[in-house]
């Protein structure tokens, strides 16, 4: 077992580097109050945002690496009361910042010399994007009471529930074949290569989630309720357009993606009858063999095979990157392996303060940890970029979140594709399928349960049962007949830590998009070899002062077409073709 370091961040809560870091925060906090004061005109007006500027930089600075402390913390130890109790403290002390951003965020519209003065001015002109979103975004901020108010009441009601849901999931255990094992346990067997076993994992995680279902249905319709009010309080006509709006990101362009993704559900849906004959069924797909492995492989990873095996990859791309994968291993950024209070699932977290990241991962040796291994990576290396960002302009939205790390996962796929022959060819290309299914069919039932989802909350609270019933419908309309229809999974809802964060709705589609862009990518480079990885490197850099259309157009892509999704698509459809043939 290996655990990532956090010392860098801070030895502990009782350091004193901490309680000298939560000084400085609550000292800044007033000087941010007191600035409030100088907004009632725009005189000075140059001197003024400069001032916020750095206030907010500095601000952002300390509450990150605080936050971030607390947030790892906690990820790895559910049940740590200390950190829960620094949680509370922290999300209070990020509600007093409200009066101080709402304030600029009213005032700055009214300068009316606003473009001139950026362009007179060195670090104006360095933030002229960020300057130029508050402005745009000013129509949809409350009055300073309204949303002081929502700052607070959200501390005890979206992010409580969500809290509440990670912590039941990471907790929730059941017996297993004698054994007492964690939910991230069974979730793990889908990959088993013995179908029983699968089946067998399948069905007692369904049984697990009934102990649990009734208050993650309650967190749940909390969390979406309280969205629908506090939307339709900021003038959006809908949770959807506020995440796109979000996302710095045209609703034409998401338009254009789902418009393609669903045109090729067919496609995807060959694949999986051929995999469910090869399996032995008729009717489909059932869910439990959903991950099943195809082919055979004999390689089981260790942690320090699979490091070896990504860097080593990676370095066909750029020393740059595989460079950053080993140092991430070098200086323990990785929380590698499962255990009791350890959150699913993995993530990345870039901490700007320190131009470093922490990833967590539940690590048991399959190609497909590897796979998840070097997706987190992408993450960081995407972090390491734009860390060359003031900290203003390192905040890039949800759909280009995922371009690094689609393009990270792209590559060591291909390699390992292109090293692999006979069984483990086929079993490297149909786990490559497996993963691109997920991003694109199932991304596409958890949109589509959203959306509804969010439509019906604004009529009544959902029940368990209600919701049960929603997911299977929208799994079925995604999966279509690709799928055994008696054998689907009513409690993906429950699961799914993305639906459980009030600020941050429709986390599903920039996982599409990640994936499409990052093939169109992909396939870019492989035109243009290395040169273009510092065409890369810059559309990185400059994700978190951009919208995505203008990111996009860095490498001549119009993403608001359907031509470039369908392009990318048809890049996976002759993986597809090619695993067909290799069945057939």
């Amino acid at each position: 077992m290996k655990t990532w370091d956090l010392d860098p961040l801070f030895p502990g809560f009782d350091s004193k580097e901490f309680k000298t870091t939560l000084n400085t925060i609550e000292s800044l906090i007033e000087q941010a109050l007191t600035f409030v004061e100088r907004l009632k005109t725009t005189d000075d007006a140059k001197d003024k945002i400069k001032q916020y500027l750095s206030l907010n930089a500095d601000l952002r600075h300390h509450m990150i690496r605080a936050f971030g402390f607390v947030n790892l913390t906690m990820a790895t130890n559910a049940l740590d009361d200390e950190a829960n109790g620094w949680m509370n403290h922290m999300q209070q002390l990020s509600s007093k910042t409200t009066p101080f951003s709402t304030a600029f965020s009213k005032w700055l519209p009214k300068v009316e010399n606003l473009d001139n003065l950026i362009q007179s001015d060195e670090t104006l002109h360095e933030h002229a994007f960020y300057l130029k979103s508050i402005v745009d975004r000013a129509q949809y901020v409350l009055s300073e009471k309204e949303e002081a108010l929502i700052s607070k009441l959200t501390q005890t009601g979206s992010s409580a529930w969500g809290q509440l849901q990670g912590l039941l999931t990471s907790t929730l255990k059941t017996t297993f074949d004698g054994k007492t094992v964690t939910l991230t346990d069974l979730r793990n067997k889908a990959h088993h290569q013995d179908q029983k076993v699968r089946k067998q994992a399948y069905e007692a995680e369904l049984k697990a989630y009934e102990s649990i279902e009734q208050s993650v249905a309650s967190a749940l319709n909390s969390i979406k309720g309280e969205v629908n009010e506090i939307t339709a309080l900021r003038g959006f006509d809908s949770a959807l357009d506020e995440a796109v709006y979000d996302s710095r990101m045209k609703r034409e362009t998401l338009d254009a993606l789902i418009e393609s993704m669903r045109d090729h559900l067919p496609l995807f849906r060959q694949y999986l009858k051929r995999k469910a004959s090869l399996l032995g069924h008729k009717n489909g797909l059932p869910w439990y063999d959903l991950f099943a492995p195809l082919g055979k492989s004999e390689t089981t990873f260790s942690i320090e095979e699979a490091m070896d095996y990504v860097v080593k990859n990676f370095r066909s791309f750029g020393d740059d990157l595989a460079d950053l994968a080993k140092r991430s291993y070098d200086e323990s950024w990785i929380d590698f392996t499962p255990r009791d209070g350890k959150r699913g699932g993995a993530f990345c977290f870039n901490i700007h303060p320190l131009k470093q990241s922490r990833i967590l991962t539940n690590f048991e040796g399959s190609f497909s940890n590897v796979i998840t291994l070097a997706h987190e990576l992408g993450h960081a290396y995407h972090g390491d970029r734009i860390f060359k960002e003031s900290i203003l302009n390192a905040s890039y939205t949800m759909p280009v979140a995922e371009t690094a790390s689609t393009l990270c996962e792209t590559i060591v796929k291909k390699a390992a594709l292109n090293d692999a022959k006979g069984d483990e060819q086929l079993f490297i290309l149909e786990q490559s399928l497996m993963g691109t299914t997920q991003v694109i069919v199932d991304i596409m039932s958890r949109f589509i349960f959203e959306k509804n989802v969010f439509e019906a909350r604004k009529k009544t609270p959902l029940s368990a049962k209600r919701l049960k019933s929603m997911m299977v419908e929208a799994q079925k309309e995604a999966y279509g007949d690709g799928l055994d229809q008696e054998n689907l999974h009513p409690y993906m809802w429950v699961n799914k830590g993305h639906y459980y964060r009030g600020s941050l709705s429709f986390y599903n589609f920039p996982y599409a998009f990640g994936l499409l862009f990052a093939k169109g990518i992909y396939a870019q480079y492989q035109k243009k070899g290395a040169s273009f990885v510092e065409d890369i490197d810059t559309l990185l850099q400059k994700t978190g002062k951009m919208t995505v259309e203008d990111v996009a157009q860095l490498i001549g892509v119009d993403v608001t077409k359907r031509a470039f999704w369908d392009e990318s698509l048809n890049v996976i459809k002759e993986e597809i073709d090619l695993f067909l043939s290799l069945t057939a």
